[in-house]
């Protein structure tokens, strides 16, 4: 389980996304992004090392709103192979020095976020110990255990992070997150396998659902 400590980070992890976002090929914004943590939820690393966050980041620079999908790993030594993926790096009040890495290319998160799709893990809530997340939802339709350890090297596109497994199997990370009409529930993208849907607080003070990620199908 992990332990959530009321503490401080230097630099914050907006600030590190600040710099990284305008990195990546799915971010939408002309310049520098001006980012509000909207949401988002964590999952935990059985091991207890590897601190597992997907957060919603909001980029209210533009004239319209974007959100993005952004999963971290927060790890107390580098991570070997992955200095591509590093975001930044953090000096935490209580645990001291963080690597900051995409998610994406980190194997601890990806083993979590399957567990999570068929329902084998409880995704948590992003800022209190053991307290589960219930606007978080799943769904698996295929055979125990998936794709687990197979992933191929993640893919950025447009809008998300694409890994292919060895026998085909599609996972799709959804990086600019599109919110359902008026705040209804998403609905499990065709010919998926599974997916993961959550919410974050739109600047407009609604609460906004979107698909996080798919297994299988086109991804969309």
């Amino acid at each position: 389980m992990a332990i959530i400590h009321n503490t401080t980070l230097k630099p914050t992890k907006l600030e590190l996304l600040t710099a990284w976002l305008p990195t990546r090929p799915w971010y939408a914004g002309d310049g520098a992004p001006e980012l509000i943590k909207a949401g988002g939820f964590r999952l935990d690393d059985p091991e207890g090392e590897v601190g597992i966050e997907f957060m919603v980041a909001v980029d209210t620079s533009g004239p319209e709103p974007v959100a993005y999908h952004v999963p971290l790993t927060y790890r107390a030594a580098p991570l070997p192979g992955a200095e591509p993926a590093l975001v930044g790096t953090m000096e935490h009040g209580v645990l001291g020095p963080r690597w900051a890495y995409d998610g994406c290319h980190d194997p601890v998160l990806l083993a979590a976020l399957l567990t999570l799709i068929e329902g084998r893990a409880q995704a948590q809530a992003q800022s209190l110990t053991d307290t589960p997340d219930r606007e978080v939802t799943r769904s698996y339709t295929g055979d125990s255990p998936t794709v687990e350890g197979d992933l191929s090297a993640a893919t950025d596109t447009a809008e998300a992070t694409e890994l292919r497994a060895e026998d085909g199997t599609l996972l799709r990370v959804h990086r600019v997150l599109r919110p359902t009409p008026d705040g209804t529930a998403p609905l499990v993208p065709a010919g998926a396998l599974g997916h993961v849907a959550g919410a974050w607080q739109a600047p407009d003070d609604i609460r906004a659902h979107a698909v996080f990620v798919t297994l299988g199908g086109d991804g969309r």
